[in-house]
């Protein structure tokens, strides 16, 4: 027999021994509910990472279009075939306005532009067009949407809207331009050494291809012929030449179906193939455009227009030429 100061001490040990028991089953059952906490963050984490490894993916409907159009280069023409498609191709297209018709966006608006371009959905497939210097869109952390643009020969463009904005044209012929009245032929006002005729104002296609630093504006700038040159061959996506507006379309049709399936068709038989004729427009002698081809910002803007001539038909002979071709991929190591 036990004596009873023994079993009081059994009792004690056996006691304690069962609350360390119930302690490391409580403690266990917390690290065993916190390890179940851990697995669920762990999931969401993994999910997370594979949503954010599968955004650059994308769809035909997440396309985005951006054409800086440059004033007088046929953009019209174009942008309304694009208008007469999009409900059929089931894509938006919308105009983008600039108080006074301004070609820089202020740095604040170029944030709200590229967020709200870039996360605007429901808009999405869309093309966005409007009279704006290019917009790099890496800047603001926003994925970078295909440019697209027109190039004209730097003396047509000029003559054409030194008389356009004198006379109008066909496709608004009532509104009243800004130069109305004005019957200074171009020829006369080279003569005179006028400042509307002055060819530092034919230094446009340059900026709209340089964009927004301030040296891209100031005429006859190197540095912003070279940026033009840079961006027209690594940022956008294609720039076609005003005096080859089908073979553009063509290419366009081509290469992005989602947007101009049937562009081609629809341009030559609809009345899209000249929409905007300025209403009178005389072409300058000879002795005038030797006087324009001898300034240095004629020279400049007719480099990069021949640059993009040279890269537009590299492009577009290149994709006649292989309109079978395939990228396929082999020998994948390892074997699956």
């Amino acid at each position: 027999m036990f004596s009873t100061s023994k079993l009081g001490y059994i009792l004690v040990i056996i006691i304690f021994m069962g609350s360390v028991a119930i302690l490391y089953q409580i403690q266990l059952t917390r690290l065993h509910d916190k390890l179940i906490i851990l697995e669920h963050h762990q999931e969401k984490f993994q999910s997370k990472e594979k949503q954010i490894l599968k955004k650059p993916t994308l769809t035909d409907d997440d396309q985005l279009i951006l054409y800086n159009r440059v004033p007088k280069t046929g953009s019209t023409s174009f942008v309304g075939v694009a208008y007469d498609l999009c409900k059929k191709n089931k894509f938006h297209v919308l105009h983008v306005n600039i108080t006074a018709n301004s070609h820089v966006v202020t740095l604040e608006n170029q944030v709200k532009f590229a967020t709200n371009v870039s996360n605007w959905e429901s808009m999405k497939p869309a093309l966005y067009h409007g009279h704006f210097a290019f917009l790099d869109f890496s800047k603001f952390g926003m994925p970078k949407p295909l440019f697209i643009n027109l190039i004209r020969k730097p003396l047509e463009r000029f003559v054409s809207y030194y008389y356009f904005v004198r006379y109008g044209d066909n496709f608004r012929p009532y509104l009243v331009r800004k130069k109305h009245g004005n019957t200074v032929t171009f020829d006369e006002c080279v003569e005179k050494q006028l400042s509307d005729c002055d060819p530092n104002n034919m230094w446009l296609q340059i900026p709209f291809f340089c964009g927004h630093s301030a040296n891209c504006w100031k005429p006859g700038n190197k540095w912003a012929l070279n940026e033009a040159k840079k961006n027209l061959a690594n940022n956008y996506f294609l720039v076609g030449i005003t005096e080859e507006l089908q073979d553009f379309i063509q290419v366009l049709e081509l290469s992005l179906p989602k947007f101009f399936k049937g562009a081609s068709d629809h341009y030559l038989s609809s009345n899209k193939s000249h929409l905007r004729r300025t209403v009178q427009k005389d072409l300058p002698t000879e002795e005038t455009v030797d006087k324009i081809k001898a300034s240095p910002v004629w020279q400049m803007e007719n480099e990069l227009y021949e640059f993009a001539v040279e890269q537009f038909h590299f492009t577009r002979k290149s994709l006649l030429r292989n309109k079978e071709q395939q990228v396929m991929y082999e020998k994948i190591r390892p074997k699956m």
